[in-house]
C-alpha cells in the first residue's frame, strides 16, 4: 500500500504552490555542464512540499552517481536539510526499488497492484521529520511499506542494534520489497533480522516489535488509527497523512505522559489507507 505522494493542487487557496518550472531547467543545465546564473532559494513554503514536473530524464553517470545527483538537487531546493538524511538517501539507491520508469525523477512511480513508490521529495520530508526518532537502537514501523525503500532507510539509520519493520497487506509487494532490499546496502540488516517485512493490515500496526520510536504511514487515513497510537512509544513520533480528498501530513508526538500533540506539516495527496480488496479493486 505504498503512497502516491504528490502535493495537493495549488487551485485551493490553502494549498502550497508549486515552484517555477525554471528550477528543473536549471538542474538540467547543470547536469549537461551548461553555466547557470545563481538564484535565490525558493520561499519557505516551497521548501517543504513541491511538484517538480520536468526533472531530467536521461542520465549518463553510473547509478550511484545519478542517485547522489538527485539528493543534491533535493538539498538545493530544501527537501533534504541535514547530512544524516542526505547520507542515507545517497546510500540506498532509489533505482533498486523502482521496477520501471525513471527512478531519479522527483515523482511517484508505479510498483504494481495499484501501489506506488513515493516521490523522492516526500521520502526526504518524512525522513527529516523522523530523523531524531531514528537513532541507533531505536524501533521504527513503516506502514504501507510498498517497495521497501523507506523501510531500508529506516533500517540504515537505526542500525543492527535497532529494529525496522515494514508492513504491507499485499503478499506479492512484500516479496518484491524483500528482493529489492537484498540488492541494496541494507541487505545485511535484512539477513540479521533487524530489518523485516510482514504481510498484515497496516491499520492494525505490528504489535510484535512495539513500542515504536518512529512510525511512518504511507497512505492517507480518514483519522489516525488507534492501534498505531497505542504502539507509538512515549516520546515517539508518527508521520501520517490524514484526510480523504483534502489531506494534511500530520506530525503526531506522544508525550512522556502519554498525551498526544498533533501538528500539520504540509498539504499532500496520498492513496487511501484501506483494505487489500479495496486497493485491488481501484482502477
Amino acid at each position: 500500500m505504498c503512497l502516491a505522494a504528490a502535493c495537493a493542487s495549488a487551485s485551493s487557496p490553502a494549498r502550497r504552490l508549486s515552484p517555477s518550472t525554471a528550477l528543473p531547467r536549471r538542474f538540467l543545465h547543470s547536469l549537461l555542464g551548461a553555466p547557470t546564473r545563481p538564484s535565490p532559494p525558493p520561499p519557505p513554503l516551497l521548501r517543504r512540499c513541491f511538484k517538480f514536473y520536468h526533472m531530467a530524464q536521461y542520465w549518463t553517470q553510473p547509478s550511484l552517481d545519478r542517485n547522489k545527483a538527485l539528493v543534491e538537487y533535493l538539498k538545493q531546493y530544501g527537501a533534504v536539510r541535514t547530512d544524516k538524511v542526505a547520507e542515507v538517501m545517497e546510500t540506498i539507491d532509489r533505482a533498486l526499488f523502482v521496477p520501471e520508469g525513471t527512478p531519479y525523477v522527483d515523482s511517484p512511480m508505479p510498483i504494481g497492484f495499484n501501489a506506488t513508490i513515493s516521490a523522492p521529495h516526500m521520502h526526504a520530508t518524512c525522513l527529516e521529520l523522523l530523523k531524531d526518532h531514528l537513532q541507533p537502537g531505536m524501533h521504527a514501523l513503516d506502514v504501507g511499506s510498498g517497495s521497501g525503500y523507506l523501510t531500508a532507510c529506516f533500517a540504515m539509520m537505526v542500525g543492527p542494534e535497532g529494529r525496522a519493520v515494514g508492513i504491507e497487506h499485499i503478499p506479492e509487494i512484500v516479496a518484491s520489497s524483500i528482493e529489492n532490499v537484498q540488492r541494496s546496502a541494507a541487505a545485511p540488516l535484512l539477513r540479521d533480522g533487524s530489518l523485516s517485512f510482514h504481510v498484515t493490515d497496516g491499520r492494525l500496526g505490528f504489535p510484535d516489535a512495539a513500542p515504536y520510536d518512529a512510525i511512518h504511514v504511507g497512505a492517507a487515513a480518514p483519522e489516525i488509527p488507534q492501534p498505531l497510537l497505542d504502539q507509538l512509544k512515549p516520546g515517539g513520533r508518527m508521520v501520517i497523512p490524514v484526510g480523504t480528498y483534502f489531506q494534511d501530513l500530520q506530525v503526531v508526538d506522544k508525550n512522556t505522559d502519554g498525551s498526544i500533540s498533533i501538528q500539520n506539516d504540509a498539504s499532500v495527496r496520498y492513496v487511501p489507507l484501506t483494505s487489500r480488496s479495496a486497493q485491488l479493486q481501484d482502477p
